[in-house]
């Protein structure tokens, strides 16, 4: 079945993406080497965080049309998305992230702080069943006409003729598929357990910290981070890794400790000194680029799809 659009990738960004084409009258398909419930966004935890990112301006913006997306559709139970209010926390003072005054972020007093923590703020955003939303996307996609189907392309030129519209949405793929050699992968791993009956999120962002520790419940599970190895591409699960995630989550949350393992994710984090959102023209088909948000794809995935689909509209009637 032919296409006027084909977006590479079925992650959350690209699905976000062929959404946002197809619900604006586009024909759109997505071509994967990988099923939506084998990418890298569904291993993730997942809530809305605006993770240090490049270029700013354009991060915040984009974090706040998503957080507008994200609230707006918490509203309806099969998206996975739940509004819930939680910590981040440091083990050395820091001031509000400059993020706090989209979610009312408050300073932490210090007998709401965690043991061995002297800051901290506490807010409400969205937290993600990832795997279930994902599928939520695939369905909203199919009701707009568009559809997925698993194609491998070894480079870019292949996917050149595929559609007069080609968006690259690879994440860590585009190290190879776009010869990005600034793109590289920051390998994360999850353990996910029986929830005890945790309802706050909670995530350690002292400055600097060597290793990752957060705590996001949902309404069965509870899904524990992390790691963030650079350069790491294995997506085999390590078992020491997995012990040591518990054992530091369950230093913060002792209902933790025992609680039964359901489940192990790793993903790669496509990480990038700027994410890359561009547009040219290649051998006659426009090529768009949305790949490099590392560990923030789900929190820039509605800003840059529709900015995405903004770019497409502007360039198709400049270039007929």
């Amino acid at each position: 079945m032919s296409a006027s659009v084909v977006v590479i990738g079925a992650g959350v960004s690209g699905l976000t993406t062929a959404v946002c084409l197809a619900e604006s009258g586009m024909d759109v398909r997505v071509d994967t080497d990988r099923p939506p419930s084998a990418t890298t966004s569904a291993a993730a935890g997942a809530m809305w965080d605006p993770y240090l990112a490049e270029p700013r301006d354009l991060v915040e913006r984009w974090s706040r049309v998503t957080l507008s997306e994200l609230t707006e559709l918490s509203t309806d139970a099969g998206t996975g998305i739940r509004l819930l209010e939680g910590t981040q926390e440091s083990r050395v003072p820091c001031d509000l992230p400059t993020w706090g005054g989209m979610v009312e972020a408050r300073m932490c007093p210090p007998d709401d702080l965690r043991d061995g923590f002297v800051s901290g703020w506490r807010y409400r955003a969205p937290l993600v069943d990832m795997p279930r939303y994902l599928q939520y996307l695939v369905d909203r996609l199919a009701k707009a006409g568009g559809y997925v189907r698993e194609h491998h392309y070894a480079t870019l030129d292949d996917a050149m003729g595929a559609a007069p519209v080609v968006v690259n949405c690879t994440g860590a793929g585009a190290r190879d598929l776009a010869a990005d050699a600034a793109v590289e992968a920051v390998r994360g791993q999850l353990v996910v357990v029986e929830n005890p009956g945790i309802r706050a999120f909670f995530t350690d962002d002292t400055p600097g910290a060597e290793e990752l520790t957060y705590i996001y419940p949902h309404s069965d599970v509870v899904v524990l981070g992390g790691t963030s190895d650079r350069g790491n591409w294995d997506f085999g699960p390590d078992a020491a890794e997995a012990e040591a995630i518990i054992r530091r989550c369950a230093a913060v949350e002792p209902s933790l400790a025992g609680a039964r393992v359901v489940e192990h994710r790793v993903g790669l984090r496509p990480v990038r000194s700027r994410v890359r959102l561009t547009d040219e023209w290649h051998q006659g088909t426009l090529l768009m680029h949305n790949y490099g948000h590392g560990g923030a794809g789900l929190t820039l995935s509605w800003g840059c799809a529709r900015e995405v689909a903004d770019r497409i509209s502007t360039a198709l009637r400049s270039h007929p």
